[in-house]
């Protein structure tokens, strides 16, 4: 018997969006990890308002908010917006009412400075990690670096002369120009939309792209993010980020090891991460050169070890850039677009936990 469409809508309802998420679905799992996150945040979230005035959308809902846009492939804020408007399981991660209305776009802009004034995007980054170590998923002797373009909100087009000499190139909205035998370089050009990307090209035969260059450190156990960072791009940026973000590991007596690819075979990483307390395990560049390590250090288990385990490091790279956004950053600026690398490296991480708590129970 073939079935009819019921136009007629039900006046009352007694569903709640908790009745409407399956028991088993794995974002229970990540919205609980994100609770006890945010409830470590609370006195840093406190302190970012006065005690008087009109209540704003709460700081919680924004990070949420945050995370769910890298979790689903938000495009855009506004996207978001419009479709938390209708999406049940958006509510009920942010703790909304069936018949709750969804906030406007211009809240994140409004407190998106409030936010980074506080480094709450770091502090959150920092729980999520904390959290996994709790749960001992995270290694503490052996972790893998890598660094990845993330192109910028500009194009070719707003590359232009830093000093104002346009010469006949046409003016207006989308004009036509052409750069052929023109040289242009970041120290005599800029982009108008965002001055602080940088053209920058990965390899030869690449194309150059107005970028930004973003580094990660993974642990060898799980491959979880333990560090992560966003920088102007240029040719010494992997490896003296590299470097900082080993400094910031907690010291240990033990000797510690980090993999890498060839492009952290430099006599100066090397010597650098040595300092640091960390046994380079990077793979030899021995095109027309010397490799920067030796037998001592190829000899040992535990460099093809790391050799193996250090291909781990672009899954994350991977997923950030297909599922949480990165290939083409949304926000102008380092510092907007740090913030933004580092919500999508702890929502990886908050899917990794999910998945290890699933394993392990």
């Amino acid at each position: 018997m073939r079935g009819t469409v019921d136009a007629q809508m039900a006046m009352l309802s007694t569903l709640s969006t908790e009745d409407l998420i399956g028991a088993d679905h794995p974002i229970r799992s990540i919205r609980a990890t994100v609770d006890e996150v945010l409830a470590g945040l609370d006195g840093e979230l406190d302190a970012m308002y006065p005690a008087r005035g009109r209540p704003s959308v709460p700081p919680e809902m924004l990070l949420k908010a945050s995370v769910l846009m890298a979790l689903f492939s938000v495009r855009s804020e506004r996207a978001f917006c419009e479709r938390l408007r209708y999406d049940m399981l958006f509510k009920w991660f942010l703790g909304l009412g069936i018949d709750d209305d969804a906030f406007d776009a211009s809240t994140f802009s409004k407190n998106r400075e409030r936010l980074l004034g506080h480094d709450i995007a770091d502090r959150f980054f920092a729980a999520v990690v904390e959290r996994a170590r709790l749960r001992r998923y995270c290694s503490s002797d052996h972790f893998s670096v890598d660094g990845m373009l993330l192109e910028a909100w500009a194009s070719h087009k707003s590359f232009k002369p830093k000093d104002g000499s346009w010469g006949d190139a046409p003016r207006g909205r989308n004009a036509e120009g052409d750069f052929r035998g023109t040289k242009r370089r970041n120290d005599t050009h800029a982009s108008t939309t965002d001055p602080e990307a940088r053209l920058y090209r990965k390899s030869a035969g690449t194309a150059a792209v107005l970028c930004f260059m973003g580094h990660i450190v993974t642990e060898n156990r799980n491959g979880l993010i333990v560090d992560a960072e966003l920088t102007a791009a240029d040719g010494y940026a992997e490896r003296d980020t590299a470097i900082k973000m080993l400094k910031r590991r907690p010291p240990r007596r033990r000797r510690r090891t980090v993999g890498g690819d060839k492009n952290y075979d430099t006599k100066g990483f090397v010597a650098d991460a040595r300092a640091a307390g960390f046994t380079p395990h990077v793979a030899q560049n021995t095109t027309n050169r010397r490799s920067a390590i030796d037998r001592r250090t190829t000899r040992h288990p535990g460099y093809t070890a790391s050799q193996r385990k250090r291909k781990r490091v672009e899954e994350p790279f991977g997923w950030i850039k297909t599922i949480g956004g990165g290939r083409k950053l949304r926000h102008k600026g380092t510092a907007r677009n740090r913030a933004a690398f580092l919500i999508s490296a702890a929502a990886y991480n908050l899917i990794r936990i999910a998945k290890l708590d699933t394993q392990t129970a």
